[in-house]
């Protein structure tokens, strides 16, 4: 069957083909373009991924529901039946409509791959269900839609007729009125003259005799009229055109063709909206955007299968298919948030300032014990090897050097193979890297990975051939290893420095910083000197008494006391400024070293500082990069995946070693975990329940407790409080000032907890010859022993034509008549198999015993 390419596959699914390639590749499927294939076991690993991140956003079990229950309103028109103002009554009716799923249970001797299919299966058919339903309830809703226009539109011609009705109906009653009053007027005019006996040219003129209004009728004692009122035409419909001015007063001078225009008319269709997706969103925010309730978003989770609150944060690739699923848009946004903003002013400020050249920053590295820090103490005149448990060094130092040729900056990192991750930060930060090779030693382990991190990092070497006071000193050889590294020195046609430095006499130290300077001028070392300072922190410690305490290099600017500084998750103002000498200072330029004090916590190792206007400011980034990090922790909290699950049925439960590490300094902390965590198996794990800097104190002593840690103390003691829980619980705490003594303790821990090998041992084989029924004892094998001893306590495998048909136990064993222990080779016996009665002749039985070895890391 060929493969599916990638192109084919979005077009199935209804996405586009870079989408897909993004959610591949953070399934662990690497694919370049749309044109590649993709396996069934690929789209196995992409359906596992996502099924895992949609369960990572709830951290909880995903369940699936077999029966859904839905509502539908059905509302009908009774054309028999009429209001008070003539128009059809309406009647409503609500149907529940159930679904139910059928969902198909696994065989016994279902295969994993099977299963697997089989899961993809049912969720793929659960998806075309739900898609299914959607469109049911989709059709539904249009339907229930449509009727209510119909019915909007057979009210508003309802409306309109009504209308013209009464408007015909006034007009006819105008015209009645003219014509009454016409008629009227007719009938005074065609009157007779007066018969008095006068003369009528002496009677006076009377005038036409009018008819008297309502107002000039006598009144009864209740204020009415004594005329009897004729009634117009038209007169019926009095009452009904009094109720209709009365509506038209009460709801305004709108007439009711206006009303129905400025009537509000529910939408047919749904409106899709565009919303905006951040890599992090609550239900409750991803509701608000789609301007409906949380429940909705809540509903439509569980039928994703997640399990969600209202205050729960939502990747963003759960998110957008959150929003697909309710039938919207999603796009990723793109918002410039309060960290960029300060790191763009921070570029534009640096690219508008002026820059002067700045002293080199030198990392010097090497293997253990090759005279790094020596050689560093006789540049600086101190002692500071002589200070470090067990003669190494186990943190960075920065330390800021006049000398004659100029002013350098010298880093010391760790040598040990554990402080990997230190030296990899003092690479990043520095501009030439001193490569300490020992003359009498050679290249070693630590040696090619230093060179290996300078390469990494572009920084130019410069190698010193230490130790040349010695007689067994062999720099041709040291040369001849490191080109084999392809570090080819000057003089043999590279371009790498070598200088051969004995750190104990002092030769060649001169000649070693003047190479560093030259190589510093290659490289041509600007930067601006004014503004905001930006650096990096070396190394960061609790102190008891000054707090947090956190050794950092100015890389551009200059740092002052008294500013707003921020760096990783930590803010603060620096309130004291001290060199690596302990002296205090004001400020510090670009290459400068420098302690301060003032932050709110210690900061990792490698995390970078920059120096905000207020300390608001500093707080604002400060919350922002704890409230990521917090979110990105609770989003990695993934399910298991299906291989995983696999591989845990099959190789059974695993154990884990609970630790609290609490060390000095940072850099410290970081290298024991790493080293720590590399120490497992498929059997036993090493969990750090907790790592700090500073003392052991209470809190930590309860924590230990409740995850039942055992606790290391790297060159830090526990205080009062902490030892009393400590005692009274019976926790293991162990104190320790060198790191191989750790890492070695926890592997015999964890080397204690590995079940035992079992190795096999074949002691003795017996042939059948013949066999004998027994009324009491069922079939007996008459043996020959052929090879070592017959015994009847270990166990036994029935062989026939060498495969094994049985294994089990011997019931009895006998001599003769006797009952014996054991039979030497060369000796007929009876045995008698336990539980087994099918022994033939030919058969073989084998005797064995088992052994248990110890093992270890």
């Amino acid at each position: 069957m060929s493969d599916t390419t990638v192109r084919q596959l979005a077009a199935a699914k209804g996405i586009a083909s870079a989408q897909l390639l993004q959610k591949l590749q953070a399934s662990g499927v690497i694919k370049q373009s749309e044109d590649d294939p993709i396996s069934e076991d690929e789209k196995r690993q992409l359906l596992a991924h996502l099924a895992g991140r949609a369960q990572a956003a709830g951290g909880r079990k995903i369940t699936l529901k077999r029966r859904t229950t839905s509502e539908l309103k059905q509302t009908r028109t009774n054309t028999g039946r009429t209001d008070a103002r003539g128009l059809p009554t309406r009647s409503s009716k609500t149907v529940s409509i159930e679904v139910r799923r059928r969902v198909s249970g696994k065989t016994p001797k279902e295969t994993e791959r099977e299963r697997a299919i089989r899961q993809m299966h049912e969720a793929q058919q659960a998806l075309a269900d739900q898609a299914a339903q959607r469109e049911t309830q989709a059709q539904q809703e249009k339907n229930r839609r449509d009727l209510i226009v119909q019915r909007q539109t057979e009210a508003a011609a309802a409306r309109q007729a009504e209308v013209e009705r009464l408007a015909a109906q006034q007009a006819e009653e105008q015209q009645a009125a003219t014509e009454q009053q016409q008629r009227a007027a007719e009938q005074v005019a065609s009157l007779p003259p007066t018969t008095d006996n006068k003369p009528a040219a002496e009677k006076p003129k009377q005038a036409p005799k009018r008819q008297r209004t309502i107002a000039e009728e006598p009144k009864r004692q209740d204020g009415r009229s004594t005329r009897r009122q004729e009634h117009p035409p038209g007169n019926e419909d009095r009452g009904r055109r009094r109720r209709r001015k009365k509506d038209t007063k009460r709801r305004g001078s709108q007439t009711p063709a206006a009303e129905a225009q400025h009537a509000f008319q529910k939408p047919v269709e749904p409106k899709k909206l565009i919303i905006a997706i951040p890599d992090s969103i609550t239900v409750a925010e991803l509701a608000q955007r789609l301007a409906v309730k949380a429940s909705v978003v809540i509903r439509t989770l569980m039928g994703m299968g997640l399990m969600a609150t209202i205050n729960q944060a939502l990747d963003q690739d759960t998110a957008i298919l959150v929003v697909e699923e309710m039938g919207h848009t999603a796009q990723h946004e793109q918002t410039a948030d309060a960290e960029e903003q300060l790191f763009t002013a921070l570029e534009a400020q640096q690219q508008q300032g002026e820059q002067v050249a700045r002293a080199p920053v030198v990392t010097i590295m090497g293997h253990v014990d090759h005279g790094k820090t020596s050689l560093l103490d006789h540049i600086r005149t101190t002692r500071v090897a002589a200070g470090e448990a067990g003669g190494i060094t186990q943190h960075i130092g920065a330390y800021h050097v006049e000398t004659g040729h100029g002013m350098i900056t010298f880093l010391d990192t760790p040598g040990h193979a554990a402080f990997s991750a230190m030296r990899a930060r003092g690479a990043k930060v520095t501009d030439i890297v001193i490569l300490v090779v020992a003359a009498d030693d050679g290249v070693m382990p630590q040696t090619r990975e230093a060179i290996q991190h300078a390469r990494a990092a572009q920084v130019p070497l410069v190698v010193a051939i230490n130790k040349m006071d010695k007689p067994e000193a062999q720099p041709d050889r040291v040369m001849q290893e490191l080109v084999a590294e392809e570090v080819v020195p000057e003089d043999w046609g590279g371009d790498v420095q070598f200088v051969q430095v004995s750190a104990h006499t002092g030769n060649g130290i001169h000649d070693l910083l003047e190479a560093v300077l030259l190589q510093a001028e290659l490289l041509d070392l600007m930067v601006v000197a004014d503004g905001h300072a930006r650096g990096i922190v070396v190394e960061s410690s609790l102190d008891k008494g000054r707090g947090p305490v956190a050794t950092v290099l100015v890389q551009s600017g200059t740092l002052q006391q008294g500013d707003a500084i921020i760096s990783g998750t930590e803010y603060g103002r620096v309130r004291a400024m001290q060199d690596e000498s302990g002296r205090t200072i004001k400020q510090a330029g670009p290459a400068i070293p420098a302690q301060i004090l003032g932050l709110s916590g210690t900061p990792a190792a490698g995390d970078d500082f920059v120096v905000v206007s207020d300390e608001k400011k500093a707080r604002e980034v400060a919350e922002l990069r704890r409230e990521r990090t917090r979110e990105g922790r609770l989003a990695s909290q993934k399910a298991i995946q299906l291989d995983q699950m696999f591989a845990r049925s099959g190789s059974g439960e695993v154990t884990y070693v609970n630790l609290m590490v609490k060390a000095d300094v940072q850099g410290s902390a970081e290298a024991l975990k790493e080293s720590l965590l590399k120490i497992q198996t498929d059997e036993v794990r090493v969990r750090l329940i907790a790592t700090g800097v500073g003392g052991i104190n209470e809190s930590d002593a309860n924590l230990a407790v409740t995850s039942g840690a055992a606790i290391i103390g790297f060159n830090v003691r526990a205080d009062g409080p902490a030892r009393r829980i400590i005692e009274a619980q019976g926790i293991d705490l162990r104190y320790y000032s060198i790191i191989y003594e750790v890492i070695d303790d926890v592997k015999k821990a964890v080397s204690g907890l590995l079940s035992p090998e079992i190795h096999e041992k074949i002691i003795g084989l017996a042939e059948v010859r013949d066999v004998f029924r027994s009324s009491r004892l069922g079939a007996i094998a008459g043996c020959m022993a052929l090879e070592g001893t017959i015994r009847k306590s270990n166990p036994i495998r029935v062989l026939r034509d060498n495969v094994v048909i049985y294994e089990g136990e011997l019931e009895s064993l006998r001599r003769f008549r006797d009952d014996v222990k054991e039979v030497k080779a060369g000796t007929e016996c009876g045995i008698g198999v336990k539980n087994y009665n099918d022994v033939k002749t030919g058969d073989q039985i084998e005797v064995f015993e088992r052994h248990e070895v110890a093992r270890q890391l």
